[in-house]
């Protein structure tokens, strides 16, 4: 199995919201642990799977790839499930733990938007030692750019040492060092801190993004 889901000592990284094969390139070749690809049709960096399924098949297996999806239909998350394209499933929406469960991919995140210490209990609801704590804004699912109490989530962390926590929520090349020292997370989770506009990621900034955060 991919090693971010593999539990030690070391830092994991994901780059989230790809939306073509040219970037999805780039990041494998900076390091990144893992890819994300966003099929929620809200999103400004959604991706048609059945567009885009056959680069996303053929990409090096060294980073897991996941598929990040918002209250979807039974019958999408079994196409996305059986295509053999995805290490896990990214759970970004109003889903309900037995709904996750239900979906039957072996390995799945949880994504919690953290709006005040109730949600982190809601968290614990949730079947699945993954879980990628992002900062709640109203009316969105994600990808704002806006950024969590890094304090709140070290407690989070500290009082859930089974729980593998993905960091996410407005970082950036210039303060990710920082958040991984603070919180000491599983991994950090960057999409709007490593691009230039949403269609498309900067190289140099994912490069930097990797770079700080594994020398924190």
């Amino acid at each position: 199995m991919k090693n971010f889901f593999q539990r030690d000592d070391s830092l994991r990284t994901k780059i989230c919201g790809l939306t073509n094969q040219a970037d999805a390139e780039l990041a494998l070749a900076a390091g990144a642990d893992a890819l994300g690809f966003n099929f929620f049709s809200g999103s400004k960096r959604f991706l048609d799977f059945e567009q885009n399924r056959d680069w996303i098949s053929r990409l090096d297996d060294a980073a897991a790839r996941v598929a990040v999806v918002v209250n979807p239909e039974e019958k999408f998350l079994a196409t996305l499930r059986d295509s053999g394209c995805f290490d896990a499933v990214q759970f970004h929406g109003d889903e309900s733990p037995e709904f996750c469960v239900q979906a039957g991919f072996p390995i799945w995140i949880r994504a919690i938007r953290v709006k005040d210490e109730s949600s982190l209990g809601e968290a614990l609801q949730f079947d699945t030692p993954h879980l990628l704590l992002d900062a709640w804004a109203a009316g969105a699912y994600g990808g704002t750019g806006k950024r969590l109490d890094w304090g709140e989530v070290r407690g989070f962390v500290l009082a859930h040492p089974a729980r593998q926590v993905l960091l996410a929520g407005g970082l950036t090349p210039n303060n990710v060092r920082e958040a991984v020292r603070m919180v000491r997370p599983h991994a950090v989770d960057v999409a709007s801190g490593v691009e230039l506009d949403p269609s498309r990621k900067n190289e140099y900034l994912m490069r930097e993004f990797l770079r700080a955060a594994r020398t924190a």
